[in-house]
């Protein structure tokens, strides 16, 4: 008999498209061991590549997570200024495995409140990565679903003002159209870690109907096998979208 342990992502039926990620407890995990938070988010980089590694040899289309969020820059400065760097250094760190690797880089958020320096820097790792075709990787850095609703609000006001639109010819698809995450699915599933029972201004939009996976394991300590759990959690769920299970069927 196989174990459970034995069975690789990829043979998992039914694998989600697009995976979405609230990547909590970084600051958790590094007080529980007395440690400064900012080693909690030093360990959780380490996750970030042990995740982006299994969902690509899965071949999961699109990995969303949840990297830096607009609330993040009412933290104490130091830390802001830290996860900054941290952000960038890992991320060209990790350059080369994902051109290696066929994974492409994007970025979804208000790129304005970045830092300069660090802005181009992720700017040209995203270019560097521009031609993969197998995962995309799409971090949220800068980030609230609130801030991305009304800059699409903003930009379809603007175009009826000119008279490209018509009022009355706004539907659902022409806000996704306007969203940061225009001509990508929304996301089959979200996982959170740290425990906590709240989605934190993410994807509000985008997650109407996807299925979600919350555990308590901090981010640092979520694992290929947690990972694996949570995709086969989603597996075997039947999604309805507003349908009667017989309908489904």
């Amino acid at each position: 008999m196989t174990e459970k342990n034995d069975i690789s992502i990829s043979q998992v039926s039914n694998l989600p498209s697009h995976v979405a990620i609230i990547m909590d407890g970084n600051g958790r995990w590094a007080q529980a061991r007395g440690l400064d938070r900012s080693e909690g988010h030093a360990e959780g980089v380490k996750t970030v590549r042990r995740i982006t590694e299994a969902a690509s040899r899965a071949g999961i289309d699109y990995l969303t997570l949840y990297t830096f969020s607009t609330e993040n820059w009412n933290r104490p400065k130091a830390e802001v200024d830290a996860l900054m760097h941290l952000i960038v250094i890992a991320i060209e760190r990790e350059t080369p495995d994902l051109i290696k690797n066929n994974v492409r880089l994007t970025m979804i958020g208000d790129s304005s409140r970045m830092p300069e320096e660090a802005r181009k820097r992720l700017e040209r790792c995203i270019e560097e990565t521009s031609h993969g075709t197998g995962l995309t990787l799409v971090l949220a850095i800068s980030y609230s679903s609130r801030w991305e609703i009304v800059e699409a609000s903003r930009k379809i006001a603007e175009k009826v003002a000119r008279g490209e639109m018509k009022a009355e010819d706004i539907n659902d698809q022409t806000v996704s159209d306007h969203l940061s995450t225009a001509g990508m699915p929304d996301p089959d599933l979200l996982i959170r870690t740290g425990g906590d029972l709240r989605i934190s201004n993410f994807l509000l939009w985008q997650i109407a109907y996807s299925e979600i996976y919350i555990t308590p394991t901090y981010w640092p300590d979520f694992s290929e096998q947690d990972f694996k759990d949570a995709i086969e959690s989603y597996a075997g769920r039947q999604r309805r979208f507003g349908l009667t299970g017989e309908q489904v069927k």
